[in-house]
């Protein structure tokens, strides 16, 4: 009976260079900045611009496709966990929460923190014009939900009717026999796997495309280019960070566990999420943390592979966060109509995307975010050269939460 991606087909192993990326985007910025005004600026920005559209456009255009498989392939993922009985169940519903929760932290608060400590002024990354309107009122975002004609929402990038229909079809999916509910699941799950093979060979370009990007950027505003990833850094590495005190308060009220004694046992765990940014290598250790706090073995064991195939507490709040910093530096100043349906699309597509690599991931959640909410796509080119630093914040967050839902569900079992 089940459908989900791991039991009909193997998402392929991508790898993103990531540090090269880092040092395209560093490198960008500096040329930026050391030639502004210079007579080498125009030609080069001649040649830059180009580079760094196409190569904008290249990453773009997997968006669509990918978002769709994925939530396709998770949804069915998610019904055939809910039917493993009452424990998957309570703990399903316990996700839900955490990231109900988070999300709506983020939505609240991230507007709350740009006004407080704004974006630097004069900085808009090249290629920022909006993707897609802003929602423009309540009717009319009602009236969008259902599309006339899915096909011509794909072609427009309206994703929220686009993930409104695909969340239909995917349940109603789960209905159907089981030769073409396989056949289905195998479907969107290869075409969410060439998917990701092609966006592992655009970001294999992400060098070369950050670098003009980041050249671009800065030579138009200069040294402020690198004060507003900083910024950047630390606002939505904040986002996380709420997260992640959340999990030490779930453990405490909603496990009943003494916070030195969950802060002792979960600290390995956390060196390794750390050191791996990755929360299935910290498996092992997030274990051993519950066997430390005294949690039983059935459990652990069926509670922390759950969380690590389809739970990312830290992925819409932070997800969310990332675009609407994406919105003020681009100028735009997102309603809150848009923002409720940047959360919505947030909860609905880190369903898909919890199984894939940092980057990839990054691009996945972030993009359909962007395209509900009528925020331009170019920043976010920019942004996930520096991914790297934010995603400690977020794996850290993550492996914490999934041994507090632990504790959690085995107290309430």
């Amino acid at each position: 009976m089940a459908m989900d991606r791991s039991a009909s087909f193997q998402l392929p192993e991508i790898r993103v260079p990531a540090k090269l990326t880092f040092a395209g985007l560093i490198a960008g910025l500096a040329l930026g900045v050391a030639l502004r005004g210079t007579d080498v600026e125009a030609p080069l920005l001649a040649l830059a611009e180009p580079v760094g559209a196409l190569w904008l456009r290249a990453l773009q255009m997997t968006i669509v496709p990918l978002v769709v498989a994925l939530l396709f392939t998770g949804i069915a993922g998610m019904v055939t966990a809910a039917r493993a009985g009452a424990m998957a169940r309570r703990t399903l519903a316990l996700f839900a929460l955490v990231l109900a929760s988070g999300t709506t932290v983020a939505a609240l608060l991230m507007p709350a923190l740009l006004r407080l400590f704004p974006v630097p002024a004069g900085v808009v990354p090249a290629g920022s014009a909006p993707d897609g309107g802003t929602i423009p009122d309540i009717g009319d975002f009602l009236a969008s939900l259902v599309p006339a004609n899915v096909i011509d929402a794909a072609a427009r990038d309206a994703m929220v009717p686009l993930i409104v229909f695909t969340a239909l079809f995917a349940c109603a999916a789960t209905r159907l026999p089981d030769e073409p509910r396989r056949l289905l699941g195998t479907l969107f799950a290869g075409i969410a796997g060439a998917m990701i093979v092609i966006v592992g060979w655009v970001l294999m370009l992400a060098p070369v495309g950050v670098l003009a990007l980041g050249f671009t950027t800065a030579a138009r505003a200069g040294a402020a280019a690198v004060g507003a990833l900083g910024h950047y850094i630390l606002i939505v590495s904040a986002m996380g960070a709420i997260v992640l005190a959340a999990a030490y308060a779930l453990a405490v009220m909603g496990a009943r566990q003494p916070l030195a004694a969950f802060a002792r046992a979960v600290m390995p765990a956390q060196a390794v999420a750390l050191s791996t940014q990755s929360s299935l290598a910290s498996l092992p250790a997030m274990l051993a943390a519950c066997r430390a706090l005294g949690l039983r073995d059935t459990s652990a064991e069926f509670v922390l592979p759950l969380a690590v195939a389809i739970f990312r507490a830290t992925s819409p709040a932070m997800n969310l966060a990332v675009v609407i910093y994406a919105a003020h530096l681009s100028g735009i100043e997102p309603t809150p109509l848009a923002i409720a349906a940047g959360a919505g699309v947030a909860l609905v597509t880190t369903i898909g995307s919890v199984s894939l690599p940092g980057t990839i991931s990054f691009i996945a959640s972030t993009g359909p975010i962007a395209l509900a909410m009528g925020v331009p796509v170019a920043p976010l080119a920019l942004l996930v050269a520096v991914e790297m630093l934010p995603d400690l914040m977020r794996t850290l967050g993550n492996v914490t939460m999934d041994v507090a839902v632990t504790a959690t569900v085995d107290r309430r079992s």
